[in-house]
């Protein structure tokens, strides 16, 4: 669950309507006041949706525009993505499309209604505890492809050519896993580094209370998502360069991701994707702060199995297949027009023939 009145770029497809709805809510006294007041469970059970009834006449009509421009949004959308799949011949995905709308009423288009605000609580607070685990399903098809296209490359090179290849990526490999020792996310070790290093300041002046108020960029008291993953920083440069030819930046904000899902799963104890001062200081008096162990990098854990690689494999040669499929269909509906085409042009050619015959004819007899 998210805190409706803290949030930066959530990556959602309606991310400006959410926060521009929130902005404008948050202009009204009342709701601003229940908005701080409100416990996780009166959010998530749709109790601050109620006080929109609340909310001033002059924010209501503002929220009816933005509901109106985010429906205009969406067909549009929607009309594009039309397009471009009759355009490719497939058919529509109609949930899909469905799908698009959830986040607010569609069947009222005009007004912004209490069902409204619960509709945009509900999908933000879903799609954003779905968001991780679908980053990381995008992450494992990318790195399944990047292995998919180096098998197929080496079958096309030579026996010796293949020997060299395979050679120089198992090099790469291991010059790769060669780091120095990454702490372990959100350990005493980790955040004195950041002290000492970003901030130079001395290690044993280490105060936690300290640390949270300079690393709380936007200074309203919690560390939200980008805020904790910038202190990831430091550990992550031990790892990657965007210079050297091993090292993968798509990996790395993976590897971001990950020390960051750590790091709440650790601290965040009421799972509102936000750490307070308090439970900041919590974590700081837990023995899992003074954990000395390395922090196991990608290069430790597999993204994939083989046999997960062949089902993708299988899965891109179906794709494949259907395209090439769909390719010689269109080509020989092609094939028939122009030839349809030739019999019309013929045919038009044969009557103009007899026009002119006919014309001739007349042109005797008068």
């Amino acid at each position: 669950m998210v805190k409706i009145g803290k949030l930066r770029d959530t990556g959602l497809h309606y991310d400006r309507y959410l926060r521009e709805v929130i902005e404008y809510l948050e202009k009204d006294p009342h709701f601003r006041e229940k908005l701080q007041n409100a416990s996780i469970e009166d959010i998530k059970q749709g109790k601050l949706a109620k006080e929109l009834d609340f909310v001033h006449r002059n924010f209501r009509t503002k929220l009816d525009e933005l509901k109106r421009e985010e429906m205009n949004r969406l067909r549009m959308l929607i009309k594009a993505k039309h397009d471009l799949q009759d355009r490719n011949g497939r058919a529509m995905d109609r949930q899909a499309l469905l799908k698009q709308f959830e986040h607010l009423n569609h069947v009222n288009p005009h007004t912004f209604e209490v069902e409204d605000l619960d509709r945009l609580i509900q999908s933000a607070t879903k799609d954003l505890e779905n968001f991780d685990k679908t980053h990381h399903d995008e992450f494992k098809r990318y790195e399944m492809m990047k292995e998919h296209e180096r098998r197929e490359h080496l079958k096309k090179m030579s026996e010796e050519d293949r020997k060299k290849e395979e050679q120089h990526y198992e090099e790469m490999k291991k010059k790769h896993a060669n780091h120095p020792k990454v702490n372990h996310p959100g350990s005493q070790d980790q955040l004195k580094e950041v002290w000492h290093e970003a901030d130079g300041l001395d290690p044993e002046d280490f105060d936690p209370r300290t640390f949270f108020k300079m690393h709380d960029s936007n200074g309203d008291g919690y560390f939200d998502e980008s805020e904790l993953e910038a202190l990831f920083t430091k550990e992550l440069e031990k790892v990657y360069n965007p210079k050297n030819e091993e090292d993968d930046m798509i990996e790395m904000e993976e590897e971001r991701l990950r020390m960051r899902e750590h790091v709440m799963k650790e601290v965040d104890s009421n799972q509102d994707r936000l750490v307070s001062m308090d439970e900041f200081i919590a974590a700081t008096k837990k023995e899992e702060f003074h954990d000395k162990n390395e922090w196991e990098t990608l290069d430790h854990n597999p993204f994939y199995t083989e046999e997960e690689l062949r089902e993708y494999e299988q899965q891109l040669a179906h794709e494949e297949h259907d395209l090439n499929k769909k390719s010689a269909e269109l080509q020989k509906q092609r094939e028939e027009l122009e030839k349809k085409q030739e019999e019309l042009d013929h045919q038009k050619m044969g009557l103009k023939q007899v026009d002119k015959k006919e014309n001739f004819v007349i042109s005797l007899q008068s």
